[in-house]
This record gives structure tokens, C-alpha cells and sequence, in this order.
């Protein structure tokens, strides 16, 4: 993994569009081998439940997920509130990065309640947001 930062990250969007983009700013920063992308927050925490029930969950689930917050069926708080729910292993693993366009404050407070979100970023990803990321 020389070079690359993290073995696997994770896009949750509800725009198709913000994704595409996403994932190729974060190809072009080579910070990772492996982008999910879902298209939504019940779809993402689906498969985060299933990928933690497996031997190889330590090497499947995201080191970094990127999470929008505006999506219907289930938002990206919902989402956070199902992802404390996860095992250990997978709250340990995954970072959260809240990814919007929201310039609400309340968001950005209602954010840091959550343990496992490290950063508040605006979109779309920035080539210099993604290198100087550390979490």
C-alpha cells in the first residue's frame, strides 16, 4: 500500500453526480485502493451491518466514509444513529467525514455529537481536502 493512506473508502450520496465527482478527486489524490459509493444511507449501513458480521470485516469496512447529510429515505444523522449501533470493530474502523452543501450551523453542532465523525467538510472534495487528510 505504498503511499496510499487508507485501504478503502466509503461515499454516501444521494446525488449521482456529487459521487462521480467525489470519487474522482479522491482517485486522482491516490489516498486509497478500494471507493465504495451508495447512493443511499439505507443501502451503506445495509452493508456495513453485513460486511462486520464476516471474518474479513477488518479488511473490508471503510477506513473513511464519506457521508452527505441531505438525502431522503434516511439522512446522513439517521445514518450516524444506525452506524453507533455497529459493532465495535466497525466504530473503530470507520472514520466519518460529513460531507454537504449545508451551510447551517446546527448541522455542524448536531455533528459533533457523534464520536465517529472526525470532520465537517463542504462539497464537493477538494484535491488539498483530501491530501491534507488525516483522520
Amino acid at each position: 500500500m505504498a503511499g496510499k493512506k487508507y485501504r478503502t473508502v466509503m461515499l454516501i450520496d444521494d446525488n449521482e453526480i456529487d459521487n462521480l465527482i467525489n470519487q474522482k478527486m479522491i482517485e486522482a489524490a491516490s489516498v486509497t485502493e478500494n471507493i465504495y459509493t451508495h447512493t443511499g444511507a439505507k443501502s451503506a449501513i445495509e452493508f456495513l451491518k453485513n460486511m462486520e458480521k464476516l471474518d474479513v470485516a477488518d479488511s473490508v469496512l471503510p477506513d473513511v466514509i464519506f457521508l452527505d447529510i441531505d438525502m431522503p429515505l434516511m439522512d446522513g444523522f439517521q445514518f450516524l444513529d444506525e452506524f453507533e449501533k455497529l459493532s465495535n470493530t466497525a466504530k473503530k474502523k470507520c472514520k466519518i467525514v460529513m460531507l454537504t452543501s449545508s451551510i447551517n450551523p446546527q448541522d455542524f453542532n448536531r455533528s459533533k455529537k457523534y464520536e465517529n465523525v472526525k470532520l465537517y467538510l463542504n462539497k464537493p472534495l477538494s484535491h488539498e481536502s483530501i491530501v491534507k487528510l488525516e483522520i
